[in-house]
């Protein structure tokens, strides 16, 4: 082999050696490792990687998963004769300043609407059905767990467990610690083609590629999201594997719709906030770093040459990637993106997935990353609502449904941060496997 050859199997024995090392972290951090099961294990790593070869590699169905992300990124042009008719002028131009705010935004508020009339319809909670029997059947954990696990795929963290709404009163401390870890493990679909588009840039087979990928990488958490939470704390007695679904809310189609539009205008509105003031404190911390301490002690010099002059001085992205390189480097990224990625890493745990997916899809962080290999282990790495803030927000909705299980809820936040940070790596250990 030449030397381009051994550098990309050495990469790829990296993301081996990662997804060990990850898998490792999980086990150390169980509450009772003798109880783990090796059906949950195995079938957990079985269906992980069957999805990721079956979407990644298996043309009949790779084509589908495209199809349909062809079809997700459309919707934005649908979006955009709403988004026109309401906004004129200020939405026809598309590289006008608004652009971000009158063509992303607007697609979440159109696609949790239409799932919302697909949950209404009972597609949505068909198919969702039919997913949770594979992982119950496989796996062996409840039919509950697998039911909200499956639902992480298409709905948020919050709505998801809505579908078993009345099961999380009697759920184990393992199911609820389950249903937490999956929603931390998966993004929406109201936000997964954002995503796609931000990574995509102006090339709609680059939006529709990721697109695909981001699918992949959802359906990838659904059962190693289950697999992660029953190490951390295993099932100690007999499960449900019953699959119970509840009929879906709203008068009518249209009130679906209705009601649907609402929740994504106040995702998308919860989303621009968070960016405006997310960004400007970061502004704010980087601009008080370099002035205080980074001038002080001299540590905007050490920074600049630590980094490789990717960091100009002492920053939060300098000092997440310096931290969050580790990590970077066992999912398989090259040794001069480690930095960068680990950047991202750091931005998507102390912010959001969000803001780490427009920082991936701008200038200079598109020029140091450089291959198209790193964006696209990346796109899975940051695909999950795990982070600080999603604690507090599960914590609060779930308690919202049973107030009788707040404390329990509160106790286990920061080991679904934990367990949700842990699948994201080792989709990306995967992808990373089977992209080459």
């Amino acid at each position: 082999m030449d030397d381009a050859a051994w550098a990309e199997a050495g990469l790829m024995l990296r993301g081996v050696l990662g997804y060990g090392v990850f898998f490792g972290v999980a086990i150390a951090c169980s509450v009772n490792r003798r109880a783990i099961s090796r059906r949950v294990v195995l079938g957990g790593i079985g269906l992980q990687v069957l999805a990721a070869w079956l979407i990644l590699r298996f043309p009949p169905v790779r084509a589908v998963v495209e199809a349909v992300g062809r079809g997700l990124v459309a919707l934005m042009d649908f979006t955009r004769e709403g988004t026109i008719f309401v906004f004129g002028w200020l939405a026809m131009e598309p590289k006008s300043p608004p652009a971000f705010a009158l063509t992303l935004l607007p697609m979440i508020c159109v696609l949790c609407a239409l799932a919302a009339g697909l949950q209404y319809l009972r597609v949505l909670p068909w198919l969702v059905a039919q997913l949770a029997k594979v992982t119950t059947r496989v796996m062996g954990v409840s039919g509950a767990e697998s039911l909200s696990a499956a639902a992480n795929i298409f709905l948020g963290q919050t709505e998801a467990p809505l579908l078993i709404r009345p099961w999380l009163a009697t759920l184990p401390i393992s199911g609820l610690l389950a249903v937490m870890i999956g929603g931390m493990a998966s993004i929406a679909a109201g936000v997964l083609v954002v995503y796609a588009v931000l990574l995509g840039g102006d090339d709609p087979s680059a939006q529709a590629r990721f697109a695909m990928h981001l699918l992949a990488a959802s359906v990838m958490s659904a059962p190693a999201g289950l697999m992660v939470a029953k190490i951390l704390w295993p099932d100690e007695d007999a499960v449900d594997l019953r699959i119970r679904t509840i009929p879906p809310e709203g008068v009518n189609l249209i009130d679906a719709l209705c009601a649907g539009t609402v929740a994504g205008l106040k995702l998308a509105v919860n989303v621009a906030a968070m960016l405006i003031v997310f960004t400007a404190l970061v502004a704010l911390v980087n601009h008080l770093l370099a002035a205080g301490p980074g001038e002080w002690f001299g540590l905007n010099a050490w920074m600049c040459a630590v980094t490789g002059g990717t960091s100009a001085g002492l920053s939060v992205q300098g000092v997440l990637g310096l931290v969050f390189a580790p990590v970077a480097w066992l999912m398989g990224i090259d040794s001069s993106q480690v930095l960068p990625a680990g950047a991202l890493l750091g931005e998507k745990l102390v912010l959001n997935e969000f803001f780490a997916y427009v920082s991936l899809s701008q200038p200079p962080m598109t020029e140091l990353l450089g291959d198209e290999r790193a964006k696209v282990i990346l796109a899975y790495a940051l695909c999950g609502f795990a982070n600080v803030a999603s604690v507090g927000i599960q914590v609060g909705g779930f308690s919202a449904l049973v107030p009788e299980r707040r404390a329990d809820f509160a106790r286990l936040g920061s080991r679904a941060l934990l367990g949700g940070s842990l699948v994201t790596c080792m989709n990306a250990c995967v992808a990373g496997l089977l992209v080459g």
